[in-house]
């Protein structure tokens, strides 16, 4: 482990430090310790839900099979992307 060399400033009211204080001393722990455990997992959690999946084996399968089914064509799709954008109206200036 590295030492530890960044700070992050936080403000907070008095209820949420009374609570932070108050879940820090349950688990034993300073509330820098308890704030920093809480806040990492937090953060892994949330990458966690952006990169990794799990899947049982029929779940798998289905998923698979969708991702080697050809493109299809959604109705109305290629009108709609081959159109003006609301920011090609903003800088012609013919917006409503």
């Amino acid at each position: 482990m590295t030492a530890k060399a960044e700070r992050l400033h936080l403000r907070v009211d008095a209820e949420q430090k009374a609570l932070l204080e108050a879940a820090s001393a349950a688990t034993g722990a300073s509330v820098s310790t308890f704030v920093l455990a809480a806040a990492t997992e937090a953060a892994a959690d949330v990458l966690a839900d952006r990169r990794v999946f799990v899947l049982d084996q029929q779940a798998w399968r289905v998923f698979d099979e969708a991702l080697t089914q050809p493109a299809g064509d959604v109705a109305g799709l290629r009108e709609l992307l081959a159109g003006p954008t609301v920011l090609d109206v903003a800088q012609t200036g013919d917006g409503e």
